[in-house]
């Protein structure tokens, strides 16, 4: 069974999913403070945080900041119904996805599936690993390690599959609808923010690195192309 950890104040709630969630084959820890919840994800190994972000004493944002200070495990956000900012800030600071209140058990079963098997690509990838590079960019996707100019990026999982699909198809103009469902594994929603919170976040990251121009441009009412400033890339196994 997967252990996935819970953050959630609502005791009724928690034993709710602890229950439907056990029933479709994971393991399920819970604490209901951000303290503790926090301590308790960089102390044992968890496939999948989910995080709410009305915690008493630390709120899930800086449980996320800290977290993400130290570790990239995946973290689906739970966010209040409505409130957009929440979810943007959350994906800001680096949550992999969002999931609003109240919601159905089955939805959240979905997206934890999705997360999970976007992390399941590392594993996946060590029994063909390739070599990509473009634009200064370089990705190993068996080790599921990748640089910019030599300055190593630390990517969640989101990340990296994002600029797995931008490096493989350099210059090319990719879709909003085919990098959502590539990336996120669900269908393109006109009013998800998702896909572009995490562009922004990997785009920042990428400038960090490199110190010069942008590589990832927005085609505006399209999507998003691999800027590249030679024709050059390389593939190889």
């Amino acid at each position: 069974m997967e252990p996935i950890l819970l953050i959630d104040d609502d005791t009724e709630l928690s034993g709710m999913l602890e229950d439907y969630l056990s029933r479709h084959g994971f393991a399920v820890r819970t604490e209901h403070r951000g303290e503790a919840g926090l301590e308790r994800a960089l102390s044992e190994p968890f496939a999948l945080v989910l995080l709410d972000v009305m915690l008493p004493g630390m709120d899930g944002f800086e449980v996320l900041r800290r977290l993400r200070s130290r570790s990239q495990v995946s973290v689906l956000l739970l966010t209040a119904r409505g409130e957009d900012v929440d979810r943007i800030v959350g994906l800001e600071i680096g949550a992999d996805d969002y999931l609003p209140k109240p919601f159905n058990p089955r939805e959240l079963l979905a997206r934890v599936r999705a997360i999970l098997r976007r992390s399941a690509s590392h594993a996946l990838a060590e029994s063909g690993a390739a070599y990509l590079e473009a634009a200064g960019i370089a990705m190993d996707t068996g080790a599921r390690t990748a640089s910019c100019k030599g300055v190593t990026l630390e990517l969640t999982d989101v990340e990296f599959e994002l600029l797995r699909a931008l490096v493989s198809a350099p210059g090319q103009v990719l879709t909003r609808e085919s990098l959502t469902e590539v990336v996120l594994d669900r269908k393109f929603h006109p009013f998800d923010r998702s896909l572009d919170m995490h562009v922004s976040r990997l785009r920042r990251k990428l400038e960090d690195a490199a110190g010069e121009g942008e590589r990832i441009k927005t085609i505006r009412a399209i999507g998003y192309q691999l800027a590249m400033p030679s024709a050059s890339v390389r593939r190889g196994a």
